[in-house]
């Protein structure tokens, strides 16, 4: 009787796991499905998807519209394709997510380790920030921009970036060094260490974690912002931009195949950067959590 119950126990478990992996399986297709749609049109010629076979594999395998997405597609005055603004997003992603990163993981550890009167209505209002909508900043942005002389160009939408994520950044440090010991930085101040050897020193050698959840969170908000950069870009437009512009062109034949070629361009970043550290991002947020 009891080898009756154990094997119907098993055979439910694995009925159930069957079950699980089904819907799962289901579910991954489903979402998997644009991205099958968007690479396998932007291999075929563009006459296979006008005539009707969108969700069929190519019968030519073509890397054309992949080449003029990257270098000939007509986006502004000139047909130069999307590498300028792909290389203007670079200027602008990079120095942006390190100067966000820095400033938070300074301000995080002045929060918790330094305090000081006043210190948590100072984090409070950066934690305001993050919930400010982007449309509320548009016309004070703006005219800071044009009084600094920076408006329409790569570092104005470096500044830009760096002063609505900081709030974010600040707001993961914070939470992180809430849980190191205190007593190593007194031990250190009695040691006769200064406020930056021992950010220097102490904390910046274990924030390891919460730094790449910060840089993965700013790398992704972004690259994808279209808002900013549509406003502010001027003639230094980042990716998105000139993506929204190679599609909306109202002129010419519309080629899917090249705007399928140039929307998985602009999403190829972003995508690298969640294969490669993707797994160490939930890690990173859980490692500040719980204190001890």
């Amino acid at each position: 009787m009891a080898a009756v119950e154990q094997d119907t126990a098993v055979s439910t478990a694995g009925m159930s796991r069957v079950f699980i992996y089904g819907i799962l399986l289901i579910f991954m297709l489903f979402y998997l499905m644009p991205l099958f749609v968007m690479i396998s049109n932007s291999l075929k010629p563009l006459g296979e998807i006008t005539g009707g076979n969108m969700m069929s594999l190519p019968d030519t395998w073509t890397l054309e519209p992949w080449r003029q997405a990257w270098s000939a597609a007509q986006i502004g005055v000139e047909p130069t394709g999307l590498k300028p603004y792909f290389l203007n997003s670079i200027l602008m992603v990079v120095p942006a997510v390190v100067i966000s990163t820095i400033l938070g993981a300074l301000n995080g550890y002045v929060l918790t380790k330094w305090s000081f009167r006043g210190d948590k209505i100072v984090f409070g209002l950066l934690l305001f920030s993050c919930f400010i909508p982007f449309q509320i900043v548009l016309i004070p942005m703006a005219t800071v921009l044009g009084k600094l002389g920076l408006a329409g160009s790569i570092p104005g939408l470096v500044l830009v970036h760096v002063v609505y994520g900081i709030g974010f950044s600040t707001l993961y440090f914070r939470n992180y060094y809430a849980s190191f010991p205190t007593e190593l930085v007194r031990a250190a101040m009695i040691d006769g260490a200064g406020f930056f050897r021992i950010f220097w020193r102490i904390m910046l050698p274990v924030s390891g974690p919460i730094i790449v959840v910060t840089v993965i969170w700013q790398f992704t908000n972004i690259w994808n912002d279209f808002l900013f950069g549509a406003s502010f870009g001027g003639q230094s437009q980042p990716m998105t931009v000139a993506l929204n512009n190679l599609v909306q062109s109202s002129t010419g034949v519309k080629e899917y195949n090249v705007h399928f070629a140039g929307a998985i361009l602009a999403a190829l970043p972003t995508l690298i950067v969640y294969i490669v550290a993707g797994r160490f991002f939930v890690r990173g947020l859980m490692a500040g959590s719980v204190k001890g």
